[in-house]
């Protein structure tokens, strides 16, 4: 550890990184602390009462109702399917939706996060399951989403060997282009009024029910706030009444509780013939482009889940994913559209009520389970007008399109990352308005990859691929997590400062910055599996006038950034334990640190 004295008067970070008035830091970006979610009621970990809980899973319950009801009705109807297999579709997708919320809610070895993620039916797959259906019926739709589903555990597998690929920039073009793909469907529901009814009855539904919800969110308080959506929803639903829209037959009809129709299960196919190969390649690309996406939904559900977001656990979005393939396994041997989060509809309920406790997510999941056998409750709920359930996804959609802002400005935004954004919304949205690949490549890749989301993630992935293995040469050091290897990280530095250009005093910085990386990194390890050796790999990438090492290990629970950051918020004291802490800030331009199961990433950058 180098000899630095850090005094509260001291800039500690460094010529240029920072200034003090009147003993008032003002921080650089990459060490502000996180902002704070001040609508933050109740977090992952914390207990919320009963009521509060209650209340906010009867919200929750009415969106997955609503989104459920709408994408399997449509997939229903698009593939021509029997009234027998609605029924059973219907069932399953409430029953295994429930119990991937609730594992999502949980955290049982490598499944599940931990966090509220609302699951059910994901429209992602409706273009390629009807062409799957028109081929060869439900029960070869059913076998390659079986199989594809295996993506999804390669996913979690392999997320730390694609971090420089899934970046924040790909994660925020997913997130906007999904919310521009269904805000003209929101839009066009918003405005739909019942066969028969006054034209202006669906726009005045819901404009009634965007303002009903607007004004509480903004306004109220309290259990008020915390029922903004319900609220609105029967607002929306009395002037529905006042028009003369609203059909409650249906619901009366229902029974109250009946046990679905096995005999409309589908099966699997066992005749892999030219049809199913034909598929494959296609269901297995929309599978990847969905995993991507729900990594993506991992890590940012963590950052909306904290009053002061902490940095990401990597391993938590391993845990997502796994239940994520779980859920599209169960959802092909049920023979229906596969189950996926539906994060939008997620990040609204937690904003609407500020409660991200996970025992929601247990609530929501077992009141699915428990609605699967009551259909006269899901018809009750499924009489909800379109014009209402428009209004409330043209909300969520608008708030999944600023999430998604916001993650593409998390590392901030350089040229490269402008182009990439730019190019793939440029794509995603000139395919939504016009879809020309369907005409050059046919069915079903034309209709696969002419998706707006499907394009516009590929877009970034492929922009970021290129970026990476266009950038500079990496230079590898490998040994061993131990206070011996710093003579190797220091010559193998030194060499690399050489090769630059570096002077004396920019050399040293960067020797300093690998020195303190490699004794915090043994400080948090230190009571972790002593009898087993570690091993380090760190890896540099030089770049004009700067420096990324990136040092790969195991050790203990403690996150360095989140330390860093937590740091940055107290009196600069003199705390022995913290000194290769401060002094690691002190030398680093910018500290991240990522956590898989199995291994630990933490990356330096370093300026001249």
């Amino acid at each position: 550890m180098r000899g630095v004295v850090i005094s509260p008067t001291a800039t500690p970070f460094g010529q240029g990184k920072a200034y003090n008035v009147n003993r008032t830091w003002y921080l650089p970006a990459e060490y502000a602390p996180i902002r704070v979610n001040e609508h933050i009621h109740y977090e992952p970990g914390e207990k919320s009462p009963l009521p509060v809980t209650l209340g906010a899973a009867f919200q929750g319950v009415v969106i997955v109702l609503s989104n459920t009801i709408t994408i399997v009705t449509t997939f229903a109807v698009a593939a021509n399917t029997s009234g027998s297999y609605l029924s059973w579709v219907v069932f399953a997708s409430l029953a295994i939706g429930g119990l991937v919320t609730a594992l999502q809610a949980s955290r049982i070895g490598r499944l599940g996060p931990g966090y509220i993620l609302m699951s059910g039916p994901t429209i992602a797959f409706l273009a390629v399951c009807v062409l799957a259906v028109e081929e060869g019926g439900l029960s070869l739709m059913a076998t390659l989403i079986v199989v594809s589903s295996i993506t999804q555990f390669a996913m979690a597998i392999w997320l730390a060997q694609l971090r420089r690929i899934i970046t924040p920039v790909v994660s925020g073009v997913a997130f906007m282009m999904i919310a521009i793909s269904a805000m003209p469907i929101a839009f066009a529901r918003m405005g739909e009024a019942s066969v028969g009814g006054s034209p202006m009855a669906g726009p005045a539904v819901g404009t009634a029910t965007v303002a009903a919800a607007a004004l509480l969110t903004l306004r109220a308080s309290g259990l008020i706030r915390l029922l903004a959506m319900p609220i609105a929803i029967v607002l929306g639903c009395v002037v529905a009444v006042l028009f003369g829209v609203y059909d409650i037959q249906r619901a009366l009809d229902a029974p109250w509780f009946a046990l679905p129709e096995f005999a409309a299960w589908p099966g699997l196919s066992t005749a892999l013939n030219g049809d199913f190969w034909a598929l494959l390649i296609v269901f297995l690309v929309v599978s990847a482009v969905l995993a991507v996406r729900s990594g993506n939904e991992g890590a940012v559900i963590q950052q909306v889940s904290w009053r002061r977001p902490r940095a990401i656990d990597f391993r938590a979005v391993q845990g997502t994913l796994n239940v994520g393939g779980i859920g599209m396994l169960l959802s092909g041997v049920a023979g229906l559209l596969p189950v996926a989060m539906y994060l939008p509809s997620t990040i609204a309920l937690i904003n609407f009520t500020g409660v991200a406790a996970r025992r929601v997510g247990y609530a929501v999941g077992a009141a699915l389970i428990g609605l699967a056998l009551l259909p006269k409750i899901v018809a009750i709920l499924a009489t909800i007008p379109q014009s209402v359930t428009g209004s409330i996804l043209m909300i969520v959609m608008g708030m999944l399109f600023v999430e998604g802002f916001r993650t593409v400005f998390q590392d901030g935004l350089d040229q490269h990352k402008a182009l990439i954004v730019g190019l793939s919304l440029s794509v995603g949205v000139g395919l939504q308005t016009r879809n020309i690949l369907e005409g050059v490549l046919g069915a079903p890749w034309g209709a696969a990859l002419g998706s707006s989301v499907v394009a516009g993630v590929l877009v970034a992935v492929l922009l970021s691929s290129v970026l990476e293995l266009a950038g500079p040469r990496r230079r590898r050091l490998e040994g061993y997590l131990d206070i011996a290897t710093l003579h190797n990280i220091d010559v193998f530095l030194r060499e690399i400062a050489s090769g630059m250009g570096w002077n004396d005093a920019s050399t040293e910085r960067l020797c300093a910055a690998g020195e303190e990386t490699l004794s915090s990194m043994l400080q948090l390890g230190d009571d972790y599996e002593k009898d087993k050796a570690r091993r380090l790999i760190v890896i540099a990438r030089p770049d004009a006038g700067t420096v990324e090492m990136e040092f790969l290990a195991v050790f203990e629970e403690e996150n360095i950034e989140d330390r860093i950051a937590f740091m940055s918020d107290q009196a600069e004291t003199p705390d022995v334990g913290e000194m290769s802490f401060r002094l690691l800030r002190h030398y680093a331009s910018s500290v991240r640190h990522k956590k898989y199961h199995g291994i630990d990433i933490v990356t330096v950058q370093v300026e001249a």
